[in-house]
């Protein structure tokens, strides 16, 4: 009997272990490809732009401003910040980040996908949030499927 194994398939997440060189460090826009890569938001080589100043909104006003914003706000800081974004280019990012558990939207604001009752503010609170829910339960599967393994000798 054969798996049809795309079946199988829950979601995919990509996460990179990168170096963080000085270089990396030195400039905003480095910092959000190395998290964007690091994220698997884009791939190595990849030169989305718009994928990019689209994650350093968010980043921007959910660390910084300490706020949720609104279309507007994010076209608004993404056009002074990078260039100007299309309202529909805009909300094709937010939807693939939406996709990938990283960003939320309710009542016309976007945030960072967030536990109930944490700091919503907190990036370590953020990204151990996402490693929890994103990576935990893909390595409890593969736990349980070893210990399956071994009792088929």
């Amino acid at each position: 009997m054969e798996l049809n194994e795309s079946k199988l398939i829950e979601r995919e997440i990509t996460v990179r272990s990168l170096v963080l060189t000085k270089e990396v460090t030195e400039t905003r826009r480095s910092l959000i490809r190395w998290l964007a890569l690091s994220m698997g938001v884009i791939n190595p080589g990849e030169s989305r732009l718009g994928a990019l100043s689209v994650l350093d909104s968010i980043l921007y006003f959910q660390f910084n401003q300490k706020k949720d914003p609104t279309v507007n706000e994010l076209m608004e800081y993404i056009g002074k910040t990078w260039e100007p974004i299309n309202e529909k280019t805009l909300r094709y990012h937010l939807l693939q980040l939406n996709k990938a558990n990283i960003v939320r939207h309710a009542k016309g604001q976007y945030f960072l996908a967030q536990p109930d009752g944490s700091e919503k503010y907190d990036e370590t609170a953020w990204v151990s949030h996402y490693f929890t829910t994103e990576i935990n339960p893909i390595r409890d599967k593969i736990i349980s499927a070893i210990k399956e393994l071994k009792n088929r000798q």
